[in-house]
């Protein structure tokens, strides 16, 4: 069995899905620990890793493109996640949730079940409305918008690719329609074939 990560929409249930794949393959679920990790290999605040991890602009990417910005915070960031990834990859099979890891892997030569969750915008609503404790509309698009722009932003500016696009995972799964126990089976079957 491989290492399985999940990439997924604001919304679409990935840690939820991660955490019950983890559980029903008896392996570990990663999420948190990598900001941990990160934050105490740096000697910061976890918050403080936390608040700052995915925060890299579009005019910050496009930017980085045309001048020859060579040190960068958030690299550092990235840099500490990347070691602590490949630190819990060896450990052995396990569930990582974001933060690159399916990039962080491949470029270290390590297998992976590479994932994405995604979902309809009605799915997506309910499921922020509850995580942010709101039920204005406005809101709840600001959140998804928001958390969606610093995933995809952060993505492209650390792997060079695009975030969602299906050629860049082996499965790309509509929570929403198919719901999470689907998502969960057929993320297990696919793991323990060996795909």
């Amino acid at each position: 069995m491989k290492i399985i990560t999940l990439s997924r929409e604001y919304g679409a249930g990935g840690h939820s899905v991660g955490r019950r794949v983890a559980a029903e393959l008896g392996i570990e679920f990663y999420d948190k620990d990598i900001i941990s990790g990160s934050a105490e290999a740096l000697g910061i605040d976890p918050a403080q890793l936390a608040a700052e991890e995915e925060a890299i602009s579009k005019a910050e990417v496009f930017l980085r493109t045309i001048t020859p910005i060579s040190y960068d915070r958030k690299d550092d960031f990235y840099d500490a996640e990347s070691e602590v990834i490949l630190k819990l990859a060896a450990k052995g099979p396990c569930v990582i949730l974001g933060r690159c890891a399916d990039a962080v892997l491949r470029g270290a030569g390590i297998p992976s079940l590479d994932v994405f969750l995604f979902a309809d915008e009605a799915h997506r609503s309910a499921r922020v409305g509850k995580l942010i404790g709101s039920d204005s509309p406005a809101e709840i698009q600001r959140a998804m918008q928001k958390t969606d722009k610093a995933r995809r932003n952060y993505y492209t500016h650390y792997t060079g690719k695009a975030w969602g696009d299906h050629r860049n995972y082996h499965l790309c799964l509509d929570s929403g329609a198919l719901g999470y126990d689907t998502c969960v089976r057929i993320i297990c079957e696919a793991a323990r074939s060996g795909l």
